[in-house]
């Protein structure tokens, strides 16, 4: 009885170091991929703005949407689909994103 009680108290100091150790790294996870969704956001209308600029320059047109960049090659269709996800638009031959 007394080894079986041992080995219950210990089972329990464990299961309580990994509950803290959960506690701890939850939250940094969640705040590093709220950073790495922001860098990616950055870097998608940074892509977008230069496609933008490259197709003006060749077209001298100003008028550019996301669709136009992908029909003449300068977006794949997947980089157009991640800037829709990420809300970025081109306003005044600017790539915006909230």
């Amino acid at each position: 009885m007394k080894i079986v009680s041992e080995s219950t108290i210990e089972m329990s100091i464990v299961l309580f170091i990994i509950s803290l150790l959960v506690l701890i790294v939850l939250p940094n996870l969640a705040q590093q991929r709220k950073n790495a969704n922001r860098i990616h956001r950055h870097a998608m209308t940074a892509v977008v703005q230069t496609q933008v600029d490259a197709y003006e320059n060749e077209t001298g047109t100003d008028r550019v949407t996301l669709e136009e960049l992908r029909r003449h090659d300068y977006l794949t269709s997947a980089q157009v689909q991640k800037a829709k996800k990420e809300h970025i638009s081109i306003v005044n031959g600017k790539a915006v994103a909230p």
